[in-house]
């Protein structure tokens, strides 16, 4: 049995309505003067006004910012610290998706640390204090809740840095499965993808051990069984709350033991071409499932018996990716690399881009150029 270090940093706040104890919880950590950073897609719907309003019944004085997109990169964490640095801000609270929780810790990074956000990738660099922070996750994908790094892109050639630090990890996650019910169906899809990714990756990382074991584990179960019936009763909160659940239990799975080549090839999708995260890890998946298969075909029927019990024992990784491509039609997402205009021609560059990715070194079999253009070249 592998060795482990757990230290669980964040507490979690979960069930329906739970976004109403905001200021109450806010006011437990002390906190007076609070950034509220939401993108504006949360300001329209109405949630940053929600927030906002139960933080200030409770004496708690609020600052919006909203000036960053879907992949928040350096220049929106300069804008952030900006903003914020002459505002006395003593805590921060990240309202929204992995881009809107990203941000306010690459935020928090500079304002408490300086430097710029390129200082802090890796882990463990920041050597002052940073802010108390709550994160309020509006979607069920990214588990950054969950999760002591910021994915921030470089602003110049695009390229996702891993900032981390345990610093960085949320006091406290607050998880309102009513607060997801507004997403439209294909960020529905595509972030409880990501989601389902995550799980399947995070159980056959050499960095597992048996702590991320148990939660990718439950993971995979609560979202296996719930992500059809989310797409297909969008309003049932039972389905929304198991997403949710599902999504930040892979999210504890990915602190303790790190993804694969399925995110390492991912990224440059994303830096190259603007392609949705989500999007890009469906296309990904399955391939990578079946070329991770000479390393970790067991542990895919680990998987499969906690799901599909009476599926067929034989080739485990080929019934897995087929479950897995099953989820992506039901999703409505692409299967193929064609599909969404990649050019063909850009493989080897994509590939060599791909082995460089941190999250590449922790795959099972070992990830360099060849492999990721043989993923590529499948997912084509």
């Amino acid at each position: 049995m592998r060795p482990f270090d757990f230290h669980s940093r964040t507490r979690v706040i979960f069930g329906e309505g739970a976004i109403a104890r905001l200021g109450e919880l806010a006011a437990e950590l002390n906190f007076r003067r609070s950034l509220l950073v939401a993108d504006r897609g949360l300001l329209a719907c109405g949630y940053v006004e929600e927030a906002s309003k139960f933080l200030t019944t409770s004496g708690v004085e609020v600052i919006t910012f909203h000036e960053f997109a879907v992949n928040p990169d350096s220049s929106m964490i300069e804008a952030g610290r900006n903003f914020a640095s002459s505002l006395a801000i003593d805590s921060i609270i990240g309202l929204g998706g992995g881009s809107s929780m990203d941000c306010a810790k690459g935020i928090n990074f500079l304002l408490t640390n300086g430097g710029r956000i390129h200082d802090y990738r890796g882990y463990g660099k920041a050597s002052k204090p940073m802010l108390p922070m709550i994160g309020i996750p509006t979607t069920a994908g990214t588990g950054s809740e969950a999760q002591s790094y910021a994915l921030i892109s470089d602003a110049g050639s695009h390229v996702k840095m891993a900032c981390g630090d345990p610093k960085a990890a949320f006091r406290l996650a607050l998880l309102d499965p009513c607060l997801t019910v507004s997403q439209p169906p294909d960020v529905t899809a595509a972030t409880g993808f990501d989601a389902i990714a995550h799980a399947v990756e995070t159980y056959v990382t050499i960095k597992r051990n048996p702590i991320s074991e148990f939660f990718s584990r439950e993971a995979w179960r609560l979202l296996d069984r719930n992500y059809e019936r989310v797409l297909a009763e969008p309003r049932n909160l039972e389905a929304r709350g198991a997403m949710q659940l599902g999504a930040y239990y892979a999210g504890v799975a990915i602190e303790n033991s790190m993804l694969g080549a399925t995110h390492a090839c991912a990224n440059p999708l994303t830096a190259r071409y603007g392609t949705t995260h989500g999007v890009a890890i469906a296309m990904l998946l399955p391939h990578v499932v079946r070329w991770n298969a000479v390393a970790v075909e067991s542990r895919y029927q680990e998987l499969l018996n906690l799901t599909a019990p009476s599926a067929r024992k034989n080739h485990p990784a080929e019934n897995l990716a087929a479950r897995v491509e099953q989820l992506i039609k039901i999703g409505r997402l692409p299967l193929r690399l064609s599909a969404v205009s990649i050019s063909k021609q850009d493989l080897p560059q994509l590939a060599e881009e791909a082995a460089l990715q941190w999250t590449g070194r922790f795959n099972p079999r070992p990830l360099g150029v060849s492999g990721a253009l043989e993923i590529y070249e499948c997912a084509y």
